[in-house]
């Protein structure tokens, strides 16, 4: 049995991660999940929120976006719109980014421009979540 399980994550910008690691924390549309080598076969879809990464002593926390996720047993490999390590985040830049979304959603807005704006005031927010919580 393998010891560890690769994890990558795509976005649009590039490679965003890529290492083995020992468990990956992730939310899907169906819940929070643990996925550790040799797990079932999977695939789903990645709620913008966190993804937390074990490699021995070492914790990495990443804000993601929304995306897919492809488990096999060796490999997770995630398409996201969004992956920032959480000691890379400007706090200052995303609760702008929310602000300005949620502006934006108090005006008349069409359905289409009301998901786009929606879709960034969810990666605002997981950016926000995740740097007042991981990062003192």
């Amino acid at each position: 049995m393998a010891a560890t399980i690769k994890l990558e994550i795509v976005t649009p910008e590039g490679k965003a991660y890529s290492e083995d690691v020992d468990m990956v924390t992730l939310t899907s549309i169906d819940g929070e999940m643990g996925i550790l080598p040799q797990h079932m076969p999977l695939m789903t879809q990645l709620v913008a929120g966190e993804i937390i990464a074990k490699k021995g002593s070492e914790t990495i926390f990443l804000a993601v976006g929304e995306g897919f996720v492809q488990v096999t047993g060796d490999r997770i490999a995630i398409l996201s719109d969004m992956a920032i390590n959480a000691k890379d985040i400007d706090e200052a830049k995303a609760e702008e980014a929310r602000r300005a979304a949620e502006a934006r959603l108090a005006q008349k807005v069409t359905d289409e421009e009301a998901a786009q704006v929606q879709g960034m005031l969810a990666r605002a927010t997981a950016l926000l979540n995740v740097k007042r919580r991981r990062v003192k």
